[in-house]
């Protein structure tokens, strides 16, 4: 039996029998078709929305495996999707008939304690991250789920609890090893292939198939101050101008955020909130639990919470707390956000209206607190653009009927577009959107003044944009 997979241009390709034969020989993982028993859960992604059927799943084990996948691609002339931790919001890891570089069981994690540095492979959560690093009382600045692959969050930007003291994900990437276009595997740092790893920071899976981070750590933990309180959503009127008027005078050991969410009736949460509409205040002190007491005592005295879950806790643990929200398939997501350089009252109107009328319980209206060590770097310093923004609002479209699909992806859109327009409004954060296809001036809304910078190092390394299942940016001269 010939395979026949999808091409960079739409049509199909044929691999034989006796091709497909000399890859399995030589690859040290699984390669997975559509008739193999373990085809349906492995293609699996985090976001239901997408049910898709990759014509081959490779399964790498290392980087020797991803060369071998990415000189198929290049023979055949594969359209390649690239999946690290199959939690991306967009699908773009994966792709109908066409050949997926799956990285997921490339999950290892080595710690120097010595220098800091924490060596990742590119199929890793943040939960495996965490796991290692905090032996030796060390983190790297990583998300707020902790299913959350490491890869899309990195390349992506990346922030999380620590952003404020140290600085988005990508600012702490200290080298990368990657399988370029052409089968090379490179190692991208600030003295070897200098653009390339200047890219690598912000400017998304364009540019290869990243199969090692390495990362500089910092001291937090093991025991960190955890700022929790749950408000009545309709006190948030009161509640969120309290909320923004502290977070403007915060250090930057912490970082912030507040969103209205509804809380089910789970045996993991207080009684107060079951079945609640909620505002929720969260934060976290990146520094010694002591020194927190005061600062974060406020969290739960905007007004008078439903619950207040604050306290000393294991960063490991905050680090999971809201990975039971996001079950794996289980919910249908659509996220827009829009960066912006202040909370004014215009904006705080229309997080508080759209906020008290989303469409379904698990939707979101989300505020993360930006500032701080984000800012410390310049705009051009890596990919990742625009670091004036002090908020993100992101709309995260959730729900669990298919049948609500076409109208809570509008109201998402309406309410991106609402906030959107206002004059505090400066960018877009990629890594809370669902689009899978980035036009002109969304790029330009994301990536500004790098974006030239950006199709030059992708016509560079990408020159026929193989890697294009992204938040695409194309070559330079690109017009395909």
């Amino acid at each position: 039996m010939t395979m026949r997979l999808r091409t960079l241009d739409g049509g199909q390709t044929a691999v034989t029998d006796e091709r497909f034969d000399a890859l399995r020989t030589a690859f040290h993982g699984p390669l997975i078709t559509p008739d193999d028993p373990a085809y349906d859960e492995t293609r699996a992604l985090h976001n239901g929305m997408f049910d898709r059927h990759p014509g081959l799943i490779a399964r790498c084990s290392g980087a020797a495996d991803v060369i071998d996948a990415v000189n198929l691609a290049r023979e055949r002339d594969l359209l390649v999707a690239v999946r690290g931790g199959g939690h991306g919001i967009a699908g773009h890891s994966s792709c109908d008939d066409a050949m997926m570089i799956d990285l997921s069981a490339m999950r290892g994690v080595w710690v120097n304690p010595a220098e800091r540095l924490v060596r990742v492979q590119g199929g890793a959560t943040w939960g495996d991250v965490d796991r290692e690093a905090q032996v030796f009382g060390l983190a790297v600045p990583g998300g707020v789920v902790s299913t959350t692959g490491v890869a899309g969050l990195t390349l992506g930007g990346g922030l999380g609890w620590l952003h404020r003291k140290y600085g988005l994900t990508c600012d702490n990437l200290v080298a990368a090893e990657i399988v370029t276009a052409d089968g090379g595997l490179l190692r991208a740092t600030e003295t070897e292939h200098e653009d390339l790893f200047w890219a690598l920071r912000g400017g998304g899976g364009n540019f290869g198939v990243v199969t090692a981070f390495e990362f500089q750590a910092h001291p937090v933990g093991p025991i960190v101050m955890y700022g929790a309180a749950m408000y009545a959503a309709a006190d948030a009127e009161e509640i969120l101008p309290a909320w923004r008027d502290w977070t403007g005078g915060l250090p930057d050991e912490v970082t912030s955020r507040a969103m209205f969410w509804s809380m089910p009736a789970s045996p993991l949460l207080p009684p107060e909130v079951h079945n609640r509409d909620v505002f929720i205040v969260g934060a976290v002190y990146a520094g010694p639990p002591e020194d927190a007491t005061t600062i974060l005592r406020k969290v739960g005295r905007f007004g008078t919470p439903l619950a207040d879950l604050s306290g000393p806790r294991p960063f490991r643990d905050v680090q999971r707390l809201l990975d039971w929200m996001f079950p794996k398939g289980e919910l249908l997501s659509y996220w827009k956000s829009v960066t912006v350089r202040d909370l004014g009252d215009d904006v705080l109107r229309m997080v508080l209206r759209r906020g008290l009328d989303r469409p379904h319980p698990t939707t979101l209206v989300h505020v993360p607190q930006m500032g701080g060590a984000v800012r410390r770097l310049g705009p051009q310093d890596t990919a990742f653009g625009d670091r004036s923004a002090a908020y993100i609002v992101s709309i995260d479209g959730n729900w669990t009927d298919p049948a609500d699909t076409q109208a809570d992806m509008q109201w998402v859109r309406d309410a991106f577009d609402e906030v959107n327009a206002l004059p505090s409004a400066c960018g877009t954060y990629l890594n809370f959107s669902s689009e899978m296809d980035v036009d002109a001036a969304g790029r330009q809304t994301a990536f500004g003044e790098n974006l030239d910078r950006l199709g030059r190092v992708k016509q560079a390394y990408d020159p026929e944009n193989r890697f294009r299942l992204n938040n695409n940016i194309r070559p330079a001269g690109y017009r395909s």
